[in-house]
């Protein structure tokens, strides 16, 4: 080990793995819980040992005594959640679940781009919070597994397909980016094109992954554009003049949300064009927006307050000491047809 380096800490991940448990299981055990069998609890207790793991001084606070606090965790600034309107939804759902408990709900966001960790370390430093959603989170951000590794109960918004073992509320989004393609492509469009969110969230992924899905379900050999947003307005109207620029025969865009959806919408009548006329439109959400454009948005309808309530409710059951089952929950989504489409 190089002079002055500090040894990795261990964390219950590593414990799992040696154990071959879940890390909940881990928990569970060095907590004592009566869930967790006597001859299980003493194997993890020995790898604990083994391995030289030190107990989170926070984790074992939060087991000791609670504060009736569930933290909401989005690692993005505080501006873009409470201007955005999925989160102003999720934000409903998770607190309709917090005031039925009388409890108290602490949100943590990031304070500007640069720092991607201060959401999460408010929860990993303080003992405000018994436990935490978290929402948002990059697919390869290392910060939800220390998170879930420091042994706070923590339920995660989303797919995560990389931590099987972790507790999820998730969409069935290449179901919806499916049902949504498949619609365009119904009513005769020849050149549809994707306007998709951030490259690195399972979402954009999982939407993709339903757009080209039910290109091939419709025998489209060609691979069918694909642009990336920001789930923001103008990176909607961006992506739609590239593809408009680059794709003369475009005649239809699917948008990974609403707000996409009508930036690309902006950008066409600019251009003096129109939805559905020259370019039918699809958009993803269903939040408000899709209602006040005109022509009326069709769009795929998210259940995002119910989501935010599932993840709550789950997250008190984990405070409890209950693993809920299944672990992963994924809610259905459905296509709401208007007139941008052709309907």
């Amino acid at each position: 080990m190089p002079q002055g380096s500090q040894p990795r800490r261990v964390t219950l991940r590593d414990i799992a793995e040696r154990a071959g448990v879940s890390v909940s299981a881990v928990s569970m055990a060095l907590a004592d819980h009566e869930r967790i069998g006597a001859g299980t609890k003493e194997e993890i207790r020995a790898v604990a040992q083994e391995l030289g793991y030190v107990t989170n001084s926070a984790a074992r606070a939060l087991r000791g005594q609670r504060s009736g606090t569930l933290a909401l965790v989005v690692p993005a600034t505080g501006q873009h959640v409470f201007g955005h309107p999925y989160f102003m939804h999720l934000l409903d759902g998770v607190n309709e679940v917090v005031n039925e408990v009388d409890g108290t709900l602490l949100i943590s966001t990031n304070p500007d781009e640069r720092h991607g960790v201060a959401a999460y370390e408010r929860v990993l430093r303080s003992r405000a919070a018994d436990g935490a959603i978290v929402a948002s989170a990059a697919a390869n951000d290392a910060n939800v597994l220390r998170l879930l590794d420091s042994g706070v109960p923590v339920v995660l918004i989303g797919r995560f397909p990389r931590i099987d073992d972790a507790v999820t509320v998730g969409l069935a989004d290449v179901e919806g980016a499916r049902t949504a393609t498949e619609h365009l492509l119904s009513h005769g469009s020849k050149r549809v094109a994707h306007i998709a969110g951030p490259r690195n969230h399972q979402t954009t992924t999982d939407r993709i992954a339903g757009f080209r899905s039910a290109h091939v379900a419709h025998g489209v050999t060609a691979k069918p554009p694909v642009v990336h947003g920001d789930f923001g307005e103008e990176s909607g109207r961006a992506a739609a003049a590239r593809l408009l620029d680059q794709f003369p025969d475009l005649d239809a865009i699917f948008a990974a949300n609403d707000e996409m959806a009508f930036g690309a919408l902006c950008e066409l009548r600019s251009r003096g064009l129109d939805a559905p006329g020259n370019v039918r439109l699809v958009g993803y959400d269903d939040f408000g927006v899709s209602r006040l454009t005109t022509p009326a948005l069709t769009t795929v309808t998210v259940p995002a307050a119910e989501v935010g309530r599932r993840a709550a409710r789950r997250l008190l059951q984990l405070i409890d000491g209950s693993v809920p089952e299944p672990r992963h929950e994924t809610l259905p989504v459905h296509l709401t047809t208007r007139q941008s489409c052709g309907c």
